[in-house]
């Protein structure tokens, strides 16, 4: 068997479902191997749209997932898209050819390793044709049980040479990695959180990405302790459906979310990484205790002093302390006392009055939120005039499209309007592309996102900018026949850097962009398209919701241009 034979065939072995990619002659064989063991396969047009696929396919179903590209350029193509996935700690395995050491003179040679590990993934190679099953099961492995991006480089000299007889005997042994094993927290950790939980009068708990298998024992928790919920940015849609959740925490709070957490004495942070964004700059956490749970010990104040760390598994963590919790409750009240977690004489504990409840209920969605609309109406006779409101826009799409979705948005001025004012529908239903912080990432994401989630509409919500970074996917969409809507927020600029230094100069001529007929350009991409310069335009979207869905809808949205209230946290100390 060859080495490229052997390295597919451990890759669909060991748990890989689907991968993505550009084909080129450095990883044709393996990419063929790949998809005779199992491992189904969706090209795209460019490698960074096939990373950010398959990062996003990752997120979605929490399964290994594959790049494959071809050596040098191909790679470098996808740097972007890998760079996310890193940044976010999802399980991906880069697989790429690689040009031999001794031809530095090719023009497809770079140094893989030093340029995976910059860009914070974990460079791996194939050695040898002896050691070829035990490098990529190392590879693998790496990926699945620390959660981390991989680049496995498999060398053009080593493709073709033959492993070792025993090692072909070998595969039928090799077998998917277990996973993270789920470590127990410390019983000294557990008392003290749960003290702190006990005499806290209003307690808030967040989740994270980190918390997505800990739902059930961190709403018991929060129930325990009298603790309202909320989330960070990716881990958004967690508790979706208990009635103590706040959606949100951070830049896309609503005013009222964001002070009731604010106004938190003890904060419990379960696999969330507590971010300037998360945070609103610190803003949010001054008031409380913090308090950082997490299976990472590197992840332990890494964006923001905390008070107090718990080392363990979320899962382990909220139900152990939610016993220690019980136990003290049950010790105080046979003791006489009023009982831990501020029980009033109306039964409520902690941050869980009726008032705090009316508050819940009125700040949870953003279309609910007033707002004074800024469209701007079509004037007769001036063909081109005429935009909507940004909150408009989302909120009537919102009510359109079906619940049964994903919503995928992208970075930029405009982006807390998808990001908060579309509904999500559960922690599925929801994929935020921006550990980076690139734009242009949201339509492959959504893409990928649309691969892992058959069923539902994925709504990839992007400026103008950013989609035309990234429009060659439309043809990826329109192949695999997805149920699409691409969302642009067509103000024919990069706004946020408009809005950010209009006021230190008018020469923004370098941001700013003629206007682009967005719509006809996918349109020749086989998408249904149109324009949206007022509400009424909207209605042509019905057609498309009540018809097959077998192809992407793309509206092109002419909106108001304004700051965004979450601008000001993007370009904090300089970034």
């Amino acid at each position: 068997m060859r080495v490229d034979e052997a390295v597919g065939t451990v890759i669909g072995r060991m748990g890989a479902r689907r991968m993505f990619g550009v084909v080129g002659s450095g990883n044709f064989r393996v990419t063929n191997a790949m998809a005779r063991a199992g491992v189904q396969f969706t090209a795209s047009r460019h490698e960074m749209g096939a990373a950010c696929m398959a990062d996003a396919y990752s997120r979605a179903t929490g399964e290994l997932t594959v790049l494959t590209v071809h050596q040098g350029c191909g790679f470098s193509n996808a740097l972007t898209g890998i760079g996310e996935a890193a940044k976010a700690h999802t399980p991906l395995l880069v697989v790429t050819g690689d040009t031999p050491g001794d031809q530095r003179q090719s023009n497809f040679w770079i140094d893989q390793d030093k340029v995976a590990e910059g860009m914070g993934a974990v460079p791996e190679r194939v050695h040898s044709s002896a050691s070829a099953v035990r490098d990529v099961v190392r590879a693998v492995t790496t990926a699945v049980d620390q959660r981390r991006t991989v680049v496995l480089s498999l060398p053009l000299d080593l493709q073709n040479a033959e492993i070792p007889e025993r090692d072909v005997a070998r595969l039928e042994q090799v077998a998917p990695p277990s996973g993270p094993l789920r470590a127990a927290p410390a019983p000294e950790a557990v008392e003290q959180l749960a003290g702190l939980l006990a005499g806290a009068r209003r307690p808030v708990i967040v989740g994270g990405r980190g918390a997505r298998a800990a739902v059930g024992p961190i709403r018991r928790l929060a129930e325990a302790a009298g603790a309202l919920l909320t989330t960070s940015a990716v881990g958004r849609g967690l508790f979706h459906d208990d009635e103590w959740h706040l959606d949100v925490m951070g830049g896309f709070s609503t005013d009222g979310a964001a002070e009731l957490i604010a106004g938190a004495d003890v904060l419990v942070a379960f696999g969330a990484a507590l971010n300037r964004w998360t945070a609103r700059g610190g803003e949010l956490l001054k008031q409380a205790t913090v308090v950082q749970v997490d299976d990472r010990v590197e992840a332990f104040g890494f964006h923001y002093p905390v008070d107090v760390t718990v080392l363990g598994d979320s899962a382990l963590t909220a139900e152990a302390t939610t016993a220690a919790l019980q136990a003290l409750r049950t010790g105080a009240d046979g003791a006489g006392g009023a009982g831990a977690g501020g029980a009033g004489a109306d039964g409520a504990v902690g941050y869980r009055t009726p008032e705090v409840a009316r508050t819940v209920a009125e700040s949870l969605n953003w279309s609910d939120q007033p707002f004074e609309d800024t469209s701007e109406p079509v004037a007769q006779g001036e063909p081109g005039s005429g935009r909507i409101d940004p909150r408009t826009l989302t909120n009537v799409l919102d009510r359109m499209l079906p619940m049964e979705r994903v919503v995928v948005p992208d970075g930029g001025n405009f982006n807390a309007y998808p990001a908060m004012h579309f509904r999500v529908p559960d922690h599925d239903g929801y994929c935020v592309p921006l550990a980076f912080q690139s734009i242009g990432l949201a339509l492959s994401s959504a893409i990928g996102a649309a691969v892992a989630l058959p069923g539902r509409v994925a709504i990839a919500g992007v400026g103008d900018g950013g989609f035309m970074m990234s429009l060659v996917e439309l043809d990826t969409a329109v192949r695999l026949g997805l149920p699409l809507v691409v969302v642009v927020y067509n103000d024919n600029a990069y706004g946020a850097e408009v809005h950010h230094f209009a006021h230190e100069t008018d020469e923004l001529d370098t941001v700013v962009f003629p206007e682009t007929d967005i719509a006809a350009i996918a349109a020749g991409y086989g998408c249904q398209a149109l324009t949206v310069r007022q509400e009424s335009d909207l209605e042509a979207v019905r057609a498309w919701v009540e018809g097959p869905r077998d192809r992407p809808l793309v509206i092109d949205a002419k909106i108001t241009s304004f700051p965004s209230w979450v601008l000001a946290h993007s370009f904090e100390a300089g970034e």
